[in-house]
């Protein structure tokens, strides 16, 4: 193809105002969501009424996890999540209704739009090696499913998998280490990363490319949970590792969220608002 003067010089110029733009450009910002647990005790007397609340503030994205979703209508739910444009892109099911009941799992997953299941947590009784190296294999198989299926697996840390270490090696080494990256998948709780000592950024680098979603909640310099932006974590600093990461999806979650609720997730939405990239 033959250029003009004039065609190269506008072409220059464009390319100028890109450069200039930066990656943020390059890559537009992800949608903030919320994962549903934060706000449970709303959630599940008003499951429609609390959607609209979420909506109202601006997420655009929620994560359903507690609260009672999983013996609601979930085609109803979706409906009003048409309605209000939101998505939900993952949502969070037990281990053990993995092993019970994995196509009723699959079925809420689609019914409800999610294109993700994340396994939320490991119970006491799961945590000893015996237990957890079984529980490992039984992510492989299930991720082998959902991917027949067309769905994505993924495994939300908490502060254990860390500091439990069987035989000198934590139960995270062993997950990352025993399972194939292109099947399993991570969400990052990054206020318990910090919380158990681990270095969020020395982690991320650690696995590129294999961190579906950040959960996001702040700390404060005694180890509460707070509203992002009012504690100690360096988001900002953190965030510079997205595209390393990955990561597709930055969920708000307070497990401590105090009442009544609604401020605190918009306190959280408009500071991410300003970090994500």
């Amino acid at each position: 193809m033959n250029l003009n003067r004039r065609q190269i010089l506008g072409t220059g110029a464009a390319l100028t105002a890109l450069a200039a733009a930066g990656p943020a450009f390059a890559q537009p910002k992800r949608a903030i969501g919320i994962q549903l647990y934060t706000v449970r005790e709303l959630f599940g007397p008003d499951p429609m009424g609390t959607l609209e609340k979420i909506a109202k503030i601006g997420y655009r994205e929620v994560e359903f996890g507690g609260g009672g979703y999983d013996k609601m209508d979930h085609a109803a739910l979706r409906r009003r999540m048409d309605r209000l444009g939101l998505k939900s892109p993952s949502i969070h099911v037990p281990y053990e209704m993995l092993l019970a009941d994995f196509d009723g799992a699959v079925k809420m997953a689609k019914t409800l739009g999610a294109d993700t299941i994340i396994l939320p947590y490991m119970t006491e009784p799961n945590r000893t090696l015996p237990v957890f190296t079984k529980a490992i294999a039984d992510f492989s198989r299930f991720a082998e499913r959902l991917k027949k299926l067309g769905l994505d697996f993924a495994y939300h840390n908490h502060d254990f998998e860390f500091t439990l270490k069987p035989e000198g090696r934590s139960l995270y080494e062993r997950l990352i280490a025993d399972t194939d990256p292109a099947l399993v998948k991570i969400e990052l709780d990054l206020f318990w990363t910090i919380a158990a000592g681990v270095d969020p950024k020395a982690l991320i680098r650690s696995m590129p490319g294999r961190i579906y979603a950040y959960h996001v909640k702040d700390r404060t310099a005694d180890g509460k949970m707070t509203s992002v932006g009012k504690g100690t974590i360096d988001f900002a600093d953190i965030f510079t590792l997205n595209d390393i990461a990955g990561v597709r999806h930055f969920y708000v979650e307070n497990d401590q969220s105090p009442a009544p609720y609604l401020p605190d997730i918009t306190t959280s939405f408009q500071t991410l608002s300003r970090l994500r990239a």
